[in-house]
């Protein structure tokens, strides 16, 4: 089974002016947690749910400066300050991604082995569309329940 097979091809996706507040907003009515970020028809990046939750966060400088002690009631006000921001505030760049022929599996490894629940599906620097752990797991599900279908 190939990428291709089980991809999403209606992808959903953000530019680096995005702002956050829509990202935000976007992620928990359509319940993803990534998206990526798109300028001039390229791949530029991708925003996701722990790159929003890690800005609360102190840095470890801060965190060597406070002694360890923080008021995470504070830290969840600071969400405020994080919607208010764009998303070339917070996204990562240098993007992995996996192209549309590669066998599901050996894309599935890099996504367990980089701790992502979504991946791009690219050609070159051109989105073509996004594959899921959940995309995995229900094509393989699929594929046994038909195997134990015919073997009756």
């Amino acid at each position: 089974m190939l990428v291709k097979d089980i991809m999403s091809r209606h992808v959903r996706f953000v530019t680096p002016e995005t702002p956050m507040r829509e990202v935000v907003s976007a992620m928990t009515l359509y319940r993803v947690s990534g998206l990526p970020v798109i300028e001039e028809d390229r791949l530029v990046g991708f925003i996701a749910e722990k790159d929003v939750l890690h800005h609360l966060f102190p840095s470890l400088e801060e965190a060597m400066t406070q002694g360890g002690t923080f008021d995470f009631e504070d830290m969840e006000a600071n969400y405020s300050q994080v919607v208010n921001l764009n998303v070339s505030d917070l996204m990562t760049t240098g993007v992995i991604g996996v192209t549309e022929d590669m066998p599901v599996l050996k894309a599935t490894s890099l996504m367990v082995r980089h701790r992502f629940r979504r991946i791009p599906v690219v050609d070159g620097d051109k989105l073509l569309g996004m594959m899921s752990l959940g995309d995995v797991h229900k094509a393989i599900f699929k594929k046994a329940i038909a195997d134990v279908c015919v073997k009756v």
